[in-house]
Protein backbone atom coordinates (compact mmCIF):
# COMPACT_ATOMS: atom_id res chain seq x y z
CA UNK A 1 0.00 0.00 0.00
CA UNK A 2 1.19 3.37 -0.95
CA UNK A 3 1.87 5.76 2.35
CA UNK A 4 0.88 9.27 3.20
CA UNK A 5 1.62 12.55 5.36
CA UNK A 6 -0.53 12.65 8.14
CA UNK A 7 -0.60 14.62 11.50
CA UNK A 8 -1.11 12.07 14.64
CA UNK A 9 -1.29 13.30 18.11
CA UNK A 10 1.52 12.40 20.29
CA UNK A 11 -1.03 11.53 23.19
CA UNK A 12 0.53 13.95 25.53
CA UNK A 13 0.23 17.14 24.30
CA UNK A 14 1.23 18.15 20.91
CA UNK A 15 1.67 16.24 17.31
CA UNK A 16 3.82 15.00 15.16
CA UNK A 17 3.75 14.52 11.06
CA UNK A 18 4.94 11.03 9.70
CA UNK A 19 4.45 8.72 6.96
CA UNK A 20 1.30 6.26 7.47
CA UNK A 21 -0.30 4.01 5.30
CA UNK A 22 -2.91 5.44 2.57
CA UNK A 23 -6.31 4.21 3.51
CA UNK A 24 -7.63 1.31 1.58
CA UNK A 25 -10.70 2.19 -0.67
CA UNK A 26 -13.88 -0.50 0.20
CA UNK A 27 -16.37 -0.98 -1.91
CA UNK A 28 -19.30 1.52 -1.10
CA UNK A 29 -16.04 3.95 -0.33
CA UNK A 30 -14.01 7.07 -2.29
CA UNK A 31 -10.52 8.39 -1.77
CA UNK A 32 -10.47 11.75 -1.61
CA UNK A 33 -7.13 13.56 -1.72
CA UNK A 34 -7.48 16.43 0.51
CA UNK A 35 -6.96 19.63 -0.52
CA UNK A 36 -8.59 21.62 2.49
CA UNK A 37 -9.35 20.47 5.90
CA UNK A 38 -11.06 22.56 8.78
CA UNK A 39 -9.74 23.14 12.17
CA UNK A 40 -12.44 22.59 14.73
CA UNK A 41 -12.80 23.17 18.54
CA UNK A 42 -14.26 19.71 18.71
CA UNK A 43 -10.93 18.42 17.27
CA UNK A 44 -8.97 19.42 19.59
CA UNK A 45 -11.48 18.64 22.69
CA UNK A 46 -11.36 14.86 21.22
CA UNK A 47 -7.56 15.20 21.30
CA UNK A 48 -7.42 16.23 24.59
CA UNK A 49 -9.43 13.00 25.90
CA UNK A 50 -6.36 10.14 23.87
CA UNK A 51 -4.12 9.34 26.78
CA UNK A 52 -2.24 7.34 23.87
CA UNK A 53 -0.68 8.36 20.89
CA UNK A 54 -3.08 8.32 17.83
CA UNK A 55 -2.58 6.23 15.15
CA UNK A 56 -4.88 7.35 12.54
CA UNK A 57 -5.35 11.35 12.25
CA UNK A 58 -8.03 13.34 13.41
CA UNK A 59 -9.97 15.82 11.05
CA UNK A 60 -13.31 16.27 9.88
CA UNK A 61 -14.21 19.13 7.85
CA UNK A 62 -13.08 18.03 4.37
CA UNK A 63 -12.83 19.53 1.09
CA UNK A 64 -10.70 17.94 -1.85
CA UNK A 65 -10.60 15.83 -5.24
CA UNK A 66 -11.77 12.37 -5.88
CA UNK A 67 -9.38 10.20 -7.17
CA UNK A 68 -10.76 6.47 -6.54
CA UNK A 69 -13.89 5.07 -5.89
CA UNK A 70 -15.08 1.24 -4.63
CA UNK A 71 -16.57 -1.26 -7.24
CA UNK A 72 -20.06 -0.28 -6.01
CA UNK A 73 -19.67 3.23 -6.39
CA UNK A 74 -20.13 5.64 -9.80
CA UNK A 75 -16.96 5.64 -11.53
CA UNK A 76 -17.74 9.75 -12.65
CA UNK A 77 -17.33 10.49 -9.33
CA UNK A 78 -13.38 10.22 -10.12
CA UNK A 79 -12.28 13.79 -10.24
CA UNK A 80 -15.35 15.12 -9.00
CA UNK A 81 -14.73 18.21 -6.21
CA UNK A 82 -16.54 17.24 -2.72
CA UNK A 83 -16.95 18.44 0.76
CA UNK A 84 -17.25 14.94 2.99
CA UNK A 85 -19.35 14.27 5.32
CA UNK A 86 -18.57 11.89 8.41
CA UNK A 87 -21.76 9.46 8.49
CA UNK A 88 -21.67 6.36 10.46
CA UNK A 89 -17.87 7.68 10.89
CA UNK A 90 -17.04 5.92 7.64
CA UNK A 91 -17.55 2.78 9.44
CA UNK A 92 -21.54 1.74 8.64
CA UNK A 93 -22.51 -1.68 6.56
CA UNK A 94 -24.69 0.53 4.31
CA UNK A 95 -26.55 -2.40 3.61
CA UNK A 96 -28.60 -3.63 6.93
CA UNK A 97 -32.47 -1.99 7.67
CA UNK A 98 -31.05 0.91 9.73
CA UNK A 99 -28.74 1.90 6.92
CA UNK A 100 -30.99 1.93 4.38
CA UNK A 101 -33.43 4.31 5.90
CA UNK A 102 -30.26 6.75 6.91
CA UNK A 103 -29.84 5.44 10.78
CA UNK A 104 -26.15 4.58 10.13
CA UNK A 105 -25.36 4.78 13.68
CA UNK A 106 -27.56 2.68 14.76
CA UNK A 107 -25.98 0.20 12.20
CA UNK A 108 -26.04 -3.41 13.34
CA UNK A 109 -23.25 -4.59 11.41
CA UNK A 110 -20.70 -1.70 11.83
CA UNK A 111 -17.11 -2.20 11.81
CA UNK A 112 -14.14 -1.54 13.75
CA UNK A 113 -11.91 0.01 11.27
CA UNK A 114 -11.94 3.60 11.83
CA UNK A 115 -10.40 5.06 8.44
CA UNK A 116 -9.05 7.91 10.00
CA UNK A 117 -9.95 11.96 9.38
CA UNK A 118 -8.49 15.10 7.45
CA UNK A 119 -5.17 16.01 8.80
CA UNK A 120 -3.84 14.02 6.14
CA UNK A 121 -2.75 13.76 2.35
CA UNK A 122 -5.95 11.33 2.01
CA UNK A 123 -8.87 10.37 3.43
CA UNK A 124 -11.20 7.86 2.92
CA UNK A 125 -15.44 8.23 3.47
CA UNK A 126 -18.45 6.68 2.03
CA UNK A 127 -19.54 7.96 -1.65
CA UNK A 128 -22.91 8.73 -0.36
CA UNK A 129 -20.66 11.43 2.30
CA UNK A 130 -19.76 13.29 -0.92
CA UNK A 131 -21.37 16.68 -1.62
CA UNK A 132 -20.27 17.87 -4.78
CA UNK A 133 -18.70 21.49 -4.24
CA UNK A 134 -19.03 23.63 -7.28
CA UNK A 135 -16.19 24.61 -9.20
CA UNK A 136 -16.64 28.58 -8.40
CA UNK A 137 -15.85 27.88 -5.21
CA UNK A 138 -12.13 27.48 -3.59
CA UNK A 139 -11.48 24.85 -1.72
CA UNK A 140 -11.02 26.85 1.54
CA UNK A 141 -14.82 27.46 0.54
CA UNK A 142 -15.05 23.63 0.79
CA UNK A 143 -13.91 23.31 3.90
CA UNK A 144 -16.17 25.50 5.87
CA UNK A 145 -19.44 24.07 4.22
CA UNK A 146 -19.43 21.75 7.18
CA UNK A 147 -19.65 23.94 10.06
CA UNK A 148 -21.60 26.77 7.85
CA UNK A 149 -24.09 23.84 8.03
CA UNK A 150 -23.79 23.47 11.56
CA UNK A 151 -25.07 27.01 11.74
CA UNK A 152 -27.68 26.72 9.88
CA UNK A 153 -28.81 23.63 11.45
CA UNK A 154 -28.98 25.63 14.56
CA UNK A 155 -31.21 28.25 13.35
CA UNK A 156 -33.37 26.05 12.19
CA UNK A 157 -33.32 24.18 15.67
CA UNK A 158 -33.88 27.40 17.42
CA UNK A 159 -36.75 28.65 14.93
CA UNK A 160 -34.58 31.93 14.19
CA UNK A 161 -37.02 34.71 12.98
CA UNK A 162 -36.57 37.99 11.19
CA UNK A 163 -36.70 40.47 13.88
CA UNK A 164 -35.35 38.66 16.95
CA UNK A 165 -32.39 39.17 19.42
CA UNK A 166 -29.62 36.81 19.57
CA UNK A 167 -26.54 36.75 21.48
CA UNK A 168 -23.80 35.04 20.09
CA UNK A 169 -20.55 33.45 22.72
CA UNK A 170 -17.27 33.18 21.73
CA UNK A 171 -18.02 35.11 18.18
CA UNK A 172 -14.87 35.56 17.37
CA UNK A 173 -14.06 31.46 16.40
CA UNK A 174 -14.86 29.55 13.64
CA UNK A 175 -18.61 28.66 14.79
CA UNK A 176 -19.20 31.80 16.33
CA UNK A 177 -18.26 33.97 13.41
CA UNK A 178 -20.49 32.16 11.20
CA UNK A 179 -23.45 32.15 13.48
CA UNK A 180 -23.02 36.34 13.40
CA UNK A 181 -23.40 36.27 9.56
CA UNK A 182 -25.75 33.83 9.72
CA UNK A 183 -27.98 35.70 12.26
CA UNK A 184 -27.78 38.51 10.33
CA UNK A 185 -28.57 37.58 6.94
CA UNK A 186 -32.35 36.30 8.57
CA UNK A 187 -32.68 39.97 9.69
CA UNK A 188 -31.87 39.46 13.38
CA UNK A 189 -30.20 42.26 15.54
CA UNK A 190 -27.00 40.63 16.96
CA UNK A 191 -24.78 40.96 20.01
CA UNK A 192 -21.71 39.27 19.95
CA UNK A 193 -19.55 38.52 22.88
CA UNK A 194 -15.25 37.87 22.51
CA UNK A 195 -12.35 38.78 24.36
CA UNK A 196 -9.61 41.63 23.82
CA UNK A 197 -9.29 44.36 21.56
CA UNK A 198 -8.60 42.31 18.11
CA UNK A 199 -11.37 39.83 18.74
CA UNK A 200 -13.96 42.34 19.06
CA UNK A 201 -12.41 44.56 16.02
CA UNK A 202 -12.72 41.01 14.00
CA UNK A 203 -16.71 40.84 15.39
CA UNK A 204 -17.39 44.33 14.23
CA UNK A 205 -16.18 44.03 11.10
CA UNK A 206 -18.37 40.71 10.91
CA UNK A 207 -21.59 43.12 10.95
CA UNK A 208 -22.49 42.76 14.74
CA UNK A 209 -25.11 45.08 15.90
CA UNK A 210 -23.49 45.57 19.53
CA UNK A 211 -20.25 43.99 20.40
CA UNK A 212 -19.18 43.39 23.97
CA UNK A 213 -15.50 42.68 25.16
CA UNK A 214 -15.43 39.83 27.97
CA UNK A 215 -12.48 40.93 29.70
CA UNK A 216 -13.78 44.49 29.70
CA UNK A 217 -17.19 45.04 29.39
CA UNK A 218 -20.01 43.23 32.01
CA UNK A 219 -21.65 40.94 29.47
CA UNK A 220 -25.30 40.73 31.36
CA UNK A 221 -24.99 44.85 32.20
CA UNK A 222 -24.34 45.46 28.42
CA UNK A 223 -27.13 43.03 26.92
CA UNK A 224 -29.89 44.08 29.42
CA UNK A 225 -28.83 47.83 28.75
CA UNK A 226 -29.02 47.51 25.28
CA UNK A 227 -32.32 45.23 25.19
CA UNK A 228 -34.09 47.91 27.84
CA UNK A 229 -34.09 44.72 30.39
CA UNK A 230 -35.50 42.27 28.03
CA UNK A 231 -33.15 40.16 27.13
CA UNK A 232 -31.94 38.21 24.14
CA UNK A 233 -34.75 35.82 22.16
CA UNK A 234 -31.74 33.50 21.06
CA UNK A 235 -28.26 32.35 22.86
CA UNK A 236 -25.64 30.56 20.80
CA UNK A 237 -23.16 28.94 22.90
CA UNK A 238 -20.34 27.24 21.53
CA UNK A 239 -18.69 27.31 24.25
CA UNK A 240 -19.73 26.28 27.64
CA UNK A 241 -18.23 27.00 31.35
CA UNK A 242 -18.74 30.44 32.79
CA UNK A 243 -20.61 32.40 30.89
CA UNK A 244 -23.09 29.71 30.37
CA UNK A 245 -24.95 30.86 33.44
CA UNK A 246 -25.23 34.86 32.78
CA UNK A 247 -26.08 33.53 29.19
CA UNK A 248 -29.12 32.04 30.54
CA UNK A 249 -30.56 34.66 32.73
CA UNK A 250 -30.33 37.18 29.81
CA UNK A 251 -33.04 34.86 27.95
CA UNK A 252 -36.26 36.95 27.31
CA UNK A 253 -39.62 35.42 28.03
CA UNK A 254 -39.90 32.17 25.59
CA UNK A 255 -36.01 32.37 24.54
CA UNK A 256 -33.89 29.29 23.09
CA UNK A 257 -30.52 28.82 24.60
CA UNK A 258 -28.64 26.69 22.02
CA UNK A 259 -26.10 24.72 23.44
CA UNK A 260 -23.91 23.87 20.63
CA UNK A 261 -20.79 23.05 22.23
CA UNK A 262 -18.04 22.79 24.77
CA UNK A 263 -15.20 24.55 23.15
CA UNK A 264 -14.17 25.83 27.42
CA UNK A 265 -14.06 21.87 28.76
CA UNK A 266 -16.46 22.46 31.14
CA UNK A 267 -20.02 21.28 30.44
CA UNK A 268 -22.25 23.40 32.67
CA UNK A 269 -25.78 22.95 33.76
CA UNK A 270 -29.36 24.96 34.04
CA UNK A 271 -31.73 25.19 36.74
CA UNK A 272 -34.90 23.68 35.69
CA UNK A 273 -36.82 25.91 38.03
CA UNK A 274 -35.56 28.98 35.98
CA UNK A 275 -36.44 27.52 32.70
CA UNK A 276 -39.71 26.64 34.04
CA UNK A 277 -39.93 30.51 35.51
CA UNK A 278 -38.99 32.32 32.55
CA UNK A 279 -40.55 29.45 29.70
CA UNK A 280 -37.27 29.31 27.96
CA UNK A 281 -36.08 26.37 26.44
CA UNK A 282 -32.53 24.75 26.56
CA UNK A 283 -32.13 23.15 22.58
CA UNK A 284 -29.33 20.87 21.59
CA UNK A 285 -27.66 21.42 18.35
CA UNK A 286 -25.51 17.86 18.07
CA UNK A 287 -25.39 17.44 13.89
CA UNK A 288 -23.85 14.52 14.41
CA UNK A 289 -27.00 12.84 15.52
CA UNK A 290 -28.85 14.33 12.35
CA UNK A 291 -25.73 12.69 10.16
CA UNK A 292 -26.64 9.33 11.00
CA UNK A 293 -30.18 9.85 11.83
CA UNK A 294 -31.82 11.94 9.40
CA UNK A 295 -28.95 12.28 6.34
CA UNK A 296 -31.29 14.03 3.92
CA UNK A 297 -32.32 16.63 6.09
CA UNK A 298 -28.24 17.02 6.42
CA UNK A 299 -27.92 17.40 2.26
CA UNK A 300 -30.93 19.88 3.14
CA UNK A 301 -28.32 21.85 5.11
CA UNK A 302 -25.39 21.53 2.96
CA UNK A 303 -27.29 22.80 -0.34
CA UNK A 304 -28.50 25.64 1.49
CA UNK A 305 -25.01 26.34 2.23
CA UNK A 306 -23.40 25.83 -1.05
CA UNK A 307 -26.44 27.64 -2.67
CA UNK A 308 -25.87 30.54 -0.06
CA UNK A 309 -21.89 30.59 -0.95
CA UNK A 310 -22.56 31.00 -4.57
CA UNK A 311 -25.18 33.95 -4.02
CA UNK A 312 -22.10 35.32 -1.55
CA UNK A 313 -25.24 35.34 1.32
CA UNK A 314 -22.25 34.66 3.29
CA UNK A 315 -18.84 35.44 3.65
CA UNK A 316 -16.50 33.06 4.33
CA UNK A 317 -14.10 34.06 7.14
CA UNK A 318 -10.92 32.21 6.84
CA UNK A 319 -8.08 34.19 8.77
CA UNK A 320 -5.37 31.49 8.40
CA UNK A 321 -4.17 28.72 5.85
CA UNK A 322 -1.61 26.23 7.20
CA UNK A 323 0.53 23.31 6.36
CA UNK A 324 1.85 20.71 8.18
CA UNK A 325 4.46 22.37 9.88
CA UNK A 326 1.95 24.71 11.78
CA UNK A 327 -0.43 22.36 12.51
CA UNK A 328 0.54 21.49 15.92
CA UNK A 329 1.46 24.89 16.86
CA UNK A 330 -1.82 26.07 15.76
CA UNK A 331 -3.49 24.06 17.90
CA UNK A 332 -2.13 24.85 20.71
CA UNK A 333 -3.04 27.96 19.64
CA UNK A 334 -6.68 27.28 19.43
CA UNK A 335 -6.44 25.33 22.93
CA UNK A 336 -5.08 28.78 24.38
CA UNK A 337 -7.81 30.63 22.64
CA UNK A 338 -5.53 33.39 20.39
CA UNK A 339 -7.13 32.30 17.40
CA UNK A 340 -9.98 34.16 15.59
CA UNK A 341 -12.23 32.67 12.48
CA UNK A 342 -11.54 29.68 10.60
CA UNK A 343 -8.32 28.18 10.05
CA UNK A 344 -8.29 25.99 7.02
CA UNK A 345 -4.93 23.08 6.81
CA UNK A 346 -3.79 22.94 3.31
CA UNK A 347 -1.98 19.20 3.18
CA UNK A 348 -0.42 20.49 -0.04
CA UNK A 349 0.62 23.87 -1.17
Amino acid sequence: MPSMLAALYDGISSMEVREIQQPSVGPDDALIQVRSEGICGSDLNLLRKLTEPETLPAGHETAGEVVEVGANVDSTLVGKRVAAEVVGHGRACLVCYYCRIGEYRNCIDISDDYPGGGFAEYVVRIAVACYPLDTSLTWKDGALVEPLAVSIHAMRRSSLKGGETVLVLAAAGGVGSAAVQMASAFGCWVAAAAAGEQKTAFCQELGADLVIDYDIDDLYQEIMDATDGRGVDIVYDPVGGRYFDIARRLLAFEGRLLVVGFASGDIPSAPANHALVKNYSVVGVHMGAYRERDLPLVRRCYAEVHASLLAGTYQPVVTETIGFDALPDTLKRLADRQTMGRIVFIPTP
